[in-house]
């Protein structure tokens, strides 16, 4: 059964649909460094996954098509279709499957920090474990240390510091549900699939999902593009917002 999500639509009325989905442990707000650029000339609907900001948060289990309806519900609601998207994370694995199986629905992609799999190493199920029994506190540390590169952690705490504060508001629950939907994720098969003009992102520091990860990504996607930002990890947005500006504007042909 698919979820209501919270959402918010900024931006001129007639212009151009965006979509933004974030990844799991953030809300809308980590695209705040987008907004002054995007909504200038589109605009741009943010949403929370389930149990996150002021989404529901059922009792999962979750799967990744049950996320990825929740948004297909939400664009069907508003009449929303043959629009642009951008996904960070686990909202990049998402935006695939929706490209994949519902191909009119998306017609240009920006892939933030993707991968076409989730490593085995990473086991988001023993930290969806933690999170379920002693709440997200106990595993903020350990999930936000990905996201930023050293010299950000140094010069900008506050950065840090209002991510992790996001980070230990979202319903552990639900937390742990989306980690246990990462933790399987396979696409090999459906990469193929994707039609819509796809660039994919990777920051040159993110130790999650080092940039080779994109590159197989962007390998499997027809004429799919794929760029390095430097001085960025996981969270490419949030760090060089400069450079992830121009490149998602130049794609979407603003």
């Amino acid at each position: 059964m698919t979820v209501p999500l919270h959402y918010r639509i900024d931006g001129p009325r007639h212009a151009p649909v965006v979509l933004l989905v974030p990844t799991f442990g953030t809300t809308m707000s980590v695209w705040e460094p987008q907004l002054p650029e995007l909504t200038r000339v589109r605009r741009v609907l943010r949403i929370d996954h389930r149990g996150h900001g002021a989404s529901p948060a059922p009792e999962g289990p979750y799967s990744v098509e049950d996320l990825a309806l929740d948004i297909l519900r939400l664009l069907e609601e508003r009449e929303f279709s043959g629009i642009s998207a951008v996904g960070a994370g686990f909202g990049a694995s998402l935006l695939v499957w929706i490209a994949a199986n519902s191909p009119r629905t998306l017609e240009r992609l920006v892939l933030l920090a993707a991968a076409p799999r989730t490593p085995p190493m990473h086991r988001w199920d023993l930290i969806a474990e933690r999170a379920r029994e002693e709440g997200t506190e106990a595993v903020a540390a350990e999930l936000s240390l990905p996201w930023f590169t050293p010299d950000t952690m140094q010069q900008r705490p506050e950065t840090v510091a209002r991510f992790t504060r996001e980070l230990n508001g979202i319903d552990p629950g639900a937390f742990a549900a989306l980690c246990e939907a990462a933790d399987g994720i396979d696409q090999r098969h459906l990469v193929a699939g994707v039609r819509a003009s796809t660039l994919v992102v990777t920051g040159a520091h993110d130790p999650l999902l080092p940039p080779g990860h994109g590159r197989r990504l962007a390998d499997g996607i027809a004429d799919a593009r794929f760029e390095v930002v430097p001085g960025a990890a996981h969270l490419v947005g949030v760090e060089r917002p400069d450079r992830v500006n121009e490149l998602i504007m130049d794609h979407l042909g603003a």
